[in-house]
């Protein structure tokens, strides 16, 4: 936990012990800065604090999404920044703000252990870097959370233009026909698609949340002016997030078509070689039919021959003067006969 005083000569580090003490003064902004809600910190912030339980358990457990609570005497406020992960998952980094009278209490809510440890404090850190460096001096806890809130905004503008990179990235490929496997490419078209549309929800509802803050009646002139502006940034995010998102849409639909032509085209080449083989088969047929017809034409003759041929003593036709003008007859009949048969079925 760290306690620090913000005041007209910069801000300076404080002990824990001397908080109440802090808080007491007229002078002087509280900031206190809690990377882990351990016990001791639950204890301070509802102990020394006098939070609503709740608010405590919020800071404690996981939020999925942001939120907003508007107490007596402060406000209790809810944020997430994206951190890409492995295959496009993408980390919920959860800031948790107390926004009172004279103190501004920043939680850094759990976090996946595959989170770097330094990105939770990531947009405070930068913050305290701005004030010992001279360039911010807030002078009220509405502005010290406008500018941390200032960062997490750009860590959400970041997200969205490294994604948009990956879509400019994705859209070359296609129109490139760079594609390589479908499936992988399919996959790393709805990863990017599904970073946008996470980016795009954290700022639509931020810009809820602040959008209704502007209209508290407890928060001075100069504190609804950076809540509406804030609102506006967050739903700046929203619009810029939807357009890629859109844009996007078109690169995945115009891939699906692709495939979908190229599909149909090895379809049809498919079928031109089916029916090509058929073709020829049905050729091949068309002469085997042929080559098995006049083998039956010549049969008949080789038949009757092979009888006549054969020197048996006693066979009739030997003494015969007709019988081998009656036998070539035959041959020729029989042949002539088939031959009208396989013409008429259409295999000569």
């Amino acid at each position: 936990m760290d306690v620090r005083l913000i005041d007209d000569e910069g801000v300076e580090e404080r002990p824990a012990e001397e908080l109440t003490a802090l808080l007491d003064r007229q002078d002087g902004l509280v900031w206190v800065d809690i990377a882990t809600c351990d016990d001791e910190a639950a204890r301070v912030l509802s102990e020394v604090f006098g939070f609503h339980p709740m608010a405590v358990k919020d800071c404690v457990e996981r939020n999925r999404v942001p939120k907003m609570h508007a107490y007596r005497d402060h406000v209790f406020v809810v944020l997430h920044a994206p951190e890409r992960g492995r295959r496009g998952h993408v980390h919920y980094v959860e800031l948790d703000q107390f926004i009172g009278r004279n103190y501004l209490v920043t939680v850094h809510g759990p976090v996946n252990p595959a989170v770097p440890p330094g990105i939770a404090v990531r947009e405070t850190r930068a913050v305290l870097a701005r004030m010992e460096a001279g360039r911010l001096r807030p002078a009220s806890p509405f502005e010290l959370s406008h500018a941390i809130v200032s960062a997490l905004i750009r860590t959400q503008e970041d997200y969205v233009e490294t994604a948009t990179g990956d879509v400019w990235r994705l859209e070359q490929r296609v129109t490139g026909g760079d594609a390589g496997d479908p499936e992988e490419f399919l996959d790393e078209l709805f990863r990017t698609r599904h970073g946008l549309l996470t980016v795009r929800t954290m700022g639509a509802l931020s810009s809820a949340i602040y959008g209704g803050m502007a209209g508290l009646a407890r928060i001075s002139p100069d504190g609804q002016r950076l809540v509406a502006e804030t609102a506006d940034r967050f739903d700046r995010i929203r619009r810029v997030a939807d357009g890629e998102r859109e844009y996007l849409q078109g690169v995945i639909e115009f891939f699906q078509t692709a495939l979908t032509i190229k599909a149909a085209l090895i379809g049809q080449s498919q079928n031109e070689e089916v029916k090509r083989l058929t073709e020829a088969s049905y050729a091949q047929n068309e002469e085997i039919k042929k080559i098995s017809a006049w083998a039956a034409i010549l049969f008949a003759p080789t038949l009757i021959g092979t009888v006549y041929g054969m020197n048996f003593a006693h066979m009739p036709e030997l003494g015969w003067a007709l019988g081998y003008p009656l036998a070539l007859l035959l041959m020729a009949l029989t042949s002539t006969a088939l031959y009208l048969v396989f013409k008429r079925r259409g295999w000569l």
